[in-house]
C-alpha cells in the first residue's frame, strides 16, 4: 500500500507523518540515497547528452551525410533522421522495458547505457558521404536507431528506479532528478558548443569539428558504466511476487491497461514537445530563422538548461505538497494562452534578449509540469509492468511529437512564412496534455484497483 498511499499529500497530518518517516533515516542511509540518485541520474545525463547532441549539430551533420543543392532539403533530411530515432523508442519501451521488469532495474539500466554507447560511437566514427557514398547516411541511420532503442526505456527505467527508492511523501522530488540530470546534459552540450564556436574555425567545424562532442560522449561512457555497476536493486522490485517472464505477457498486461497508457501518452505530449522546442531546436531556430550569432544561441540554450535544472526539483517538491493534478491542469493553460503571443513578440524584432525571455518562460512551464507529470505517470502504471508501461507512454508521445518537433517547426515556418508558427504546434501539444490531465481522474481509480489486487504467484 505504500506505493499508493504516498502518491500525493492527503492532509497536514499525512505530511507530518511523511516528514517524520524521512527524518528517521540515518546519516548512512541518507548518503546511500544521495549516492543512488547520483549514480542512476549520471547515466541518464549521458543518455540525453548522446541523444540530443545530434540535434545541436544538425546543420553540420546534414552537410556531411545528406548533401543537397538545397540547404533546406539537407537540413530537413538531417532533422528527419533525428526524428526517426524516436520511432524506435516504442520498441525499446516494450522489449527493453520487459527485460527491466523481469530482470531488475539495475541490469536493465546497464543494458540501455551500453546500447546508447554503441549508437553514439557509430555516428561519431562514420566517414562522410563524400568518402563512402550512400553507405554513410545508412550507417548513421542505424546508429540513430540504436540510440532510439536505448532511449525508449532509459527515462522510464530511471524514473521508476527513483520512484521506488524515494522516501515517503517525497516521490515527486526524487523523480524530478531524472529530468534534472537531462538539463545538465543540455547545459553541458550548449557550453561545449559555445566553446567550439569560439575556438574552432567554421571550416574545421564543417569538416570534422562537429564530431568532437560525439567523441566526448564516447569518452564519458566508461565512467558512467563504472558508476552504474555499483547500483543496488530496489527493495520495491525485490518485494514483487510476480515478474512477467515473456514479452507476450507484458503486451497482454499493457493491452488490458491501454486506457492508462493512452492517458499517460497524452500527459507526456506536452512535456516532450516543450523540451525539444526550447533545447534541441533552439540552436537551429536561433541561427537559421532569427539569424543570431551561434555564440548567442548556445549561450541562451545553456541558460535554458540551467533554468530547467532549477525549476524541475521545485516542480517535483511542489507536486508533493499540493498534488500532481493541479499543476498538470494549470501549466497547459498557461502555455496555450502565452505560446503564440510570446513567440510572435520574439520574432518581430529578433535579438538574444527576447530569445532568452522566451526560453526562460517556457523553462518555468516545463520544470513545473514535468516535476509533477513524471511521478504521476509512475503512479498510474500497474506495478507488474511499471517500467514498460511508463516507457511506452513516454516513448509513443516522444516519437510522434517530441522527436519530430524540430522537423515540424522547420516545415511550418517554411510552408507558412511565419516564424512564429512553431507556437501552433506547441499549443496543440499543450491542449492534448490538458485533455490527459482532465481524464486522468478516472484512470487513478482504475490504477489503484489494479495495484492493490494481490499479485499472481
Amino acid at each position: 500500500m505504500f506505493w499508493l498511499d504516498c502518491s500525493a499529500p492527503k492532509s497536514d497530518m499525512y505530511l507530518r507523518l511523511c516528514f517524520w518517516q524521512h527524518q528517521m533515516l540515518t546519516p548512512e542511509e541518507r548518503r546511500a540515497k544521495i549516492g543512488a540518485v547520483i549514480r542512476v541520474a549520471s547515466g541518464n545525463f549521458l543518455e540525453m547528452y548522446d541523444f540530443i547532441v545530434y540535434g545541436y549539430y544538425a546543420v553540420y551533420i546534414g552537410n556531411a551525410f545528406f548533401p543537397s543543392h538545397s540547404r533546406f532539403a539537407s537540413l530537413m533530411l538531417s532533422l528527419m533522421t533525428f526524428g526517426i530515432g524516436f520511432l524506435m523508442r516504442p520498441l525499446g519501451a516494450v522489449f527493453l522495458g520487459a527485460y527491466i521488469d523481469r530482470k531488475g532495474r539495475r541490469e536493465g539500466l546497464l543494458l540501455t547505457l551500453s546500447l546508447m554507447a554503441i549508437g553514439t560511437l557509430t555516428i561519431a566514427a562514420t566517414p562522410d558521404f563524400k568518402t563512402i557514398g550512400l553507405a554513410a547516411p545508412l550507417i548513421v541511420l542505424v546508429g540513430r536507431l540504436l540510440q532510439g532503442l536505448s532511449a525508449g526505456v532509459e527515462l522510464g527505467g530511471v524514473s521508476v528506479y527513483l520512484a521506488e527508492i524515494a522516501t515517503p511523501g517525497n516521490r515527486g522530488f526524487y523523480c524530478s532528478w531524472q529530468s534534472a540530470s537531462q538539463q545538465v546534459a543540455v547545459a553541458f552540450t550548449a557550453l561545449l558548443g559555445l566553446g567550439l564556436v569560439l575556438w574552432v574555425p567554421e571550416a574545421t567545424m564543417s569538416a570534422w569539428g562537429w564530431r568532437i562532442p560525439l567523441a566526448i560522449g564516447c569518452l564519458i561512457i566508461p565512467i558512467i558504466l563504472w558508476l552504474r555497476r555499483s547500483l543496488e536493486e530496489t527493495a520495491e522490485f525485490k518485494r514483487m511476487r510476480h515478474h512477467p517472464r515473456r514479452v507476450s505477457e507484458v503486451l497482454q498486461i499493457l493491452w488490458a491497461n491501454w486506457q492508462i497508457v493512452l492517458v499517460g501518452m497524452m500527459l507526456v505530449v506536452t512535456t516532450t514537445t516543450l523540451f525539444y522546442l526550447i533545447t534541441a531546436y533552439t540552436p537551429t531556430f536561433g541561427s537559421q530563422e532569427l539569424h543570431l550569432k551561434q555564440t548567442e544561441v548556445f549561450l541562451v540554450t545553456f541558460c535554458v538548461g540551467v533554468s530547467n535544472f532549477f525549476w524541475l526539483p521545485i516542480g517535483g517538491w511542489l507536486s508533493d505538497r499540493v498534488g500532481r493534478r493541479p499543476i498538470l491542469l494549470v501549466i497547459p493553460v498557461l502555455i496555450i494562452l502565452s505560446g503564440y503571443p510570446l513567440m510572435h513578440w520574439m520574432v518581430a524584432t529578433p535579438d538574444v534578449f527576447r530569445l532568452l525571455i522566451f526560453g526562460f518562460w517556457f523553462s518555468f512551464c516545463f520544470g513545473l509540469y514535468s516535476g509533477a507529470m513524471i511521478p504521476f505517470l509512475a503512479e498510474l502504471m500497474p506495478s507488474e509492468v511499471r517500467t514498460a508501461g511508463f516507457s511506452l507512454a513516454f516513448s509513443l508521445a516522444t516519437a510522434v511529437f517530441g522527436g519530430f518537433t524540430p522537423a515540424v517547426c522547420t516545415y511550418l515556418i517554411e510552408s507558412t512564412g511565419n516564424k512564429a508558427a512553431p507556437a501552433i504546434w506547441l499549443s496543440f501539444a499543450a491542449l492534448i496534455g490538458l485533455g490527459g490531465a482532465l481524464t486522468s481522474r478516472l484512470m487513478v481509480a482504475t490504477s489503484a484497483e489494479i495495484q492493490t489486487t494481490p499479485q499472481r504467484t
